[in-house]
């Protein structure tokens, strides 16, 4: 019979399944105490989540919150990161913690509510912040109207040189 405290664990990472955005699975077997703290801190630092849970509890969670396929995942000691706003963002700071540490190995990971693996990662990791894909966007939205609104005001400072001209040249 399960206590009310892994009742309890299991409907909040359910919930946290079903909100979140990004999903990674990763084995931590082999990072020390510090690295640990490191590697949360920088998850803290940029609004992801990182927990080490239990496999059953995991593995229940995962099944109330409607996601499949994971058996292969829940072998062995098991972190989750959750990112709620940019999926990208856990995959980033893995990559980039893992050229100094080697660890922690990515299981799995659910980008977006579809289930990929290790080929895909270094793909996702290599993503741009959503942030900067939106300032790419306003800046490519913005060029042409600068460019146009710099043209017509060439223009029209053409078309008023001309006219003081003709109004210099006339004899009064």
């Amino acid at each position: 019979m399960p206590n009310q405290q892994n009742i309890e664990t299991v409907e909040t990472f359910s919930t946290k399944f079903k909100e979140a955005s990004g999903i990674y699975f990763t084995d931590y077997l082999g990072l020390n105490v510090k690295d640990v703290t490191e590697l949360r801190k920088k998850f803290r630092a940029d609004s992801v989540e990182f927990f080490v849970i239990k496999n059953t509890l995991a593995r229940r969670s995962a099944e109330n919150a409607g996601l499949k396929d994971l058996n292969g995942v829940f072998g062995g000691p098991t972190a989750v990161a959750l990112s709620f706003d940019d999926p990208t963002t856990p995959a980033r700071i893995i990559k980039d913690f893992k050229k100094d540490h080697d660890l922690p190995e990515l299981k799995a990971f659910i980008f977006d509510g579809k289930l990929m693996g290790k080929d895909e990662f270094i793909t996702v990791a290599n993503l741009p912040s959503r942030e900067l894909l939106f300032t790419k966007l306003v800046g490519g939205l913005s060029s042409p109207m600068t460019k146009l609104a710099s043209t017509l005001n060439g223009a029209v400072s053409s078309f008023m040189n001309v006219l003081n001209n003709l109004k210099d040249s006339k004899p009064e």
